[in-house]
């Protein structure tokens, strides 16, 4: 088995985004990042930390805006503002949303321009035909990972565990879009194990920690754990059962390691671009 290093793939992002970065400043422009957090989950304040520190180290101003459990109209009033504001290149909201809020509702009020993680309707749907759009940053680690592990998409079938806008449906269209043979499973799917075991490329965006093991894995097949599950002791599991699952797998992403580190530099690759970068 061969472990999928998020990290090292991180690291040759972010020194392009730096050198864009410093671009941008002989320009006189700082790319700018704000990101509303709307609930008080744990793994969504742990993965914002994470891209904060990120934003930092590369020169990207990162403002981190905590709302408490806004209702939609708002919280859609407050990215509206912010995507009025000239200041403000790139505009995060982040999930989970409180209850009764959705985030095709709320993301609507995101410029599709300053969208550098995919929330407005109308960048799926750019994302759905083809046309130029920032795509959930998640979505994209997924597909940044197999193409630099080199593996082949056109033509494999890729099962995909989870329908969510923010990952599942999203890295459905990518993985489409690489002439892929896509499923995607959900909660009534039936037999699910056997389902994913006919996968040459599994991705498991699920939410429920430990969840694929072993019994879900064809022998050689790679697997990509894109969930992120708070642990007791304050850390954070994948989806996938990393040790059964590494028994037989040709290759998978370890979590944390694998698809986070990447998810975070596409995310700041975007916000540059979005500040007139390359």
């Amino acid at each position: 088995m061969t472990p999928i290093d998020g990290r090292a793939a991180a690291a040759a992002i972010n020194a392009d985004t730096a050198a864009a970065v410093a671009a941008l400043a002989g320009r006189g422009t700082t790319p700018a990042l704000t990101i509303v957090l709307p609930t008080a989950d744990e793994s969504s304040a742990w993965y914002v930390r994470s891209i904060g520190r990120a934003a930092e180290k590369l020169g990207i101003r990162c403002v981190v805006e905590e709302l408490a459990e806004p209702d939609a109209l708002t919280l859609a009033a407050r990215l509206a503002e912010l995507s009025a504001d000239p200041a403000v290149h790139a505009i995060v909201c982040q999930t989970p949303l409180p209850a009764g809020v959705r985030l095709e509702e709320v993301g609507a009020a995101i410029d599709p321009a300053k969208d550098v993680d995919g929330a407005n309707p109308t960048s799926l749907g750019r994302l759905a035909g083809g046309l130029p759009a920032y795509p959930p940053a998640t979505a994209a680690a997924v597909l940044e990972l197999l193409r630099r592990e080199r593996v082949e998409l056109a033509g494999r079938r890729v099962v995909v565990v989870g329908r969510s806008l923010v990952v599942g449906k999203p890295v459905a269209l990518l993985l489409l879009a690489e002439h892929a043979t896509v499923t995607v499973c959900h909660s009534r799917t039936r037999d699910l194990p056997a389902v994913c075991r006919e996968a040459d490329v599994l991705v498991a965006a699920v939410g429920r920690a430990g969840l694929v093991d072993a019994s879900y894995v064809r022998e050689g097949a790679v697997v990509i754990d894109v969930g992120i599950n708070p642990t007791a002791d304050g850390g954070i599991v994948g989806d996938v059962a990393y040790d059964d699952v590494a028994a037989v797998a040709g290759a998978v992403t370890p979590v944390p390691g694998g698809v986070g580190p990447v998810t975070t530099a596409l995310l700041l690759r975007h916000t540059v671009r979005a500040a007139g970068g390359s």
